[in-house]
């Protein structure tokens, strides 16, 4: 188990989400200028209400990505029966450049985690070349893999999860 993926087997995103692939591009995800996301630690829903941003670091500005963010515990995680929700996608991102860069394909949605402990993944893909990707029917029951499938986008290059709960009272104050 490497180093990078090891945590993806053990939250049990290699399996649920994605195959097992090999890491071949960096990818930083962070949320409001200072909180990086990485596999396994907690974020509060209210600390993630607007979207990332997200910085590939490799590639060249020839080469284009597709990021991916669902929720495989829609909508509770001893019961996901809408697994995969998906959260946002954003394609055309060119290598060594931010989301920014990119189109959005699916807007952003604020996760909401209303019973247990979600996963909150994000997934990048290489595309085979810009404008290739077609848009998904659905945000319900979306699943990554057939996803990446019909593009021809292969196995993921990156991937990185975070965990959220619903905010409490509680944890507010």
């Amino acid at each position: 188990m490497s180093r990078l993926t090891g945590p993806l087997i053990v939250g049990r995103v290699i399996g649920d989400v994605l195959d097992m692939f090999t890491p071949s591009i960096k990818m930083t995800v962070i949320y409001n200028s200072n909180m990086q996301v990485n596999n396994g630690f907690e974020l509060l829903p209210s600390a993630v209400t607007a979207p990332p941003r997200v910085e590939i670091i490799g590639g060249d500005m020839r080469t284009f990505y597709t990021l991916i963010m669902t929720d495989p515990d829609a909508p509770s995680p001893s019961d996901p029966t809408e697994r995969e929700y998906l959260q946002w996608i954003v394609t055309d991102i060119p290598g060594t450049t931010s989301n920014s860069f990119g189109r959005e394909m699916v807007s952003y949605e604020i996760p909401r985690p209303y019973i247990g402990i979600h996963r909150y993944v994000f997934a990048l893909f290489q595309q085979k070349g810009r404008e290739t990707v077609s848009p998904p029917t659905s945000r319900r029951r979306f699943n990554t893999r057939q996803f990446a499938q019909y593009n021809k986008l292969g196995l993921p290059v990156a991937a990185v999860y975070f965990n959220a709960q619903r905010d409490t009272a509680a944890r507010r104050r």
